[in-house]
């Protein structure tokens, strides 16, 4: 199964990108199917409905969010009625929406994806380890198994923390990926066990910016330690960043991992199927 993650969707410039240029990349890298995380597509905070229908129209075929899911609350209704929006699935029992989906891919197959939240310096959510731990024991990965292939994307602060869950599941996942951070760390790989692994996808956004935000007002932040007017996105050219997986039908597991990053700033790398 060919895979692509795009990470954090930032505001108007990273929201247009991926809407313009998913439909070409899917065809490009001739994917089975395609996650972004878009929890701040909405002027840099959360997720407008308008705008999921959109990246799902452009070809994504789940949606995650992370800690800004409910900060456009129109989205809430949204989260009970459309499987493929996904929040994260250690929120407290009760809470809108679902956390993980089992997608359907050609060939007859499946995907499972999983959004999960990180705990250390984000809000105390239930146990992000356990909870996925009980998500992946409702299904059977591989051939002949209820999924082909099972995507976690960890929504998480801290590269302890994430390097230790791709750890964890190593071997019962077909990829682990991180997400939050906005900036794409260099350590994409397949772990031990088969699990492709990196720590961080980057967003989706204008990279001459503090994480996807105008730089004036967000270094400002840190000269004089006030709270000032709201973060606003930057503007300008938005690169993709995320993550090309191949896996193997059989098992589940990765066989192939490589960064994908189109347009902007930063240097281009598109894997070649």
């Amino acid at each position: 199964m060919r895979i692509l993650f795009l990470g954090d969707v930032v505001g108007r410039s990273g929201r247009d990108a991926v809407i313009a240029r998913l439909p070409g990349l899917r065809a490009a890298l001739r994917t089975d199917l395609v996650v972004v995380n878009a929890e701040n597509a909405s002027h840099g905070f959360g997720l407008a409905p308008d705008m999921a229908r959109a990246i799902l129209g452009a070809g994504a075929d789940a949606i995650t969010l992370g800690n800004h899911a409910w900060d456009r609350k129109e989205i809430i209704p949204v989260l009970e009625q459309e499987p493929r929006i996904l929040r994260p699935l250690n929120f407290p029992p009760g809470t809108p929406g679902r956390g993980a989906v089992a997608v359907e891919v050609p060939g007859n197959r499946k995907a499972l994806v999983v959004n999960v939240m990180g705990r250390l310096f984000m809000d105390a959510l239930d146990d992000p380890f356990r909870s996925v731990q009980a998500e992946l024991q409702r299904h059977r990965m591989g051939a002949g198994g209820t999924i082909q292939a099972s995507i976690i994307d960890l929504h998480a602060e801290a590269s302890s923390e994430k390097q230790a869950f791709g750890h964890s599941f190593d071997g019962l996942a077909s990829l682990v990926i991180g997400t939050h951070t906005h900036v794409p760390t260099a350590d994409h790989q397949i772990l031990p066990g088969g699990t492709a692994y990196q720590t961080d996808a980057g967003m989706c956004g204008d990279y001459d910016s503090v994480i996807g935000m105008q730089k004036g007002g967000a270094a400002l932040r840190f000269w004089r330690k006030m709270p000032g007017e709201r973060l606003a996105p930057a503007e300008g050219e938005a690169t993709l960043c995320g993550l090309f997986v191949e896996t193997d039908d059989a098992t589940g597991l990765a066989r192939r991992v490589e960064p994908v990053r189109q347009g902007g700033r930063l240097s281009q790398i598109l894997p070649q199927v």
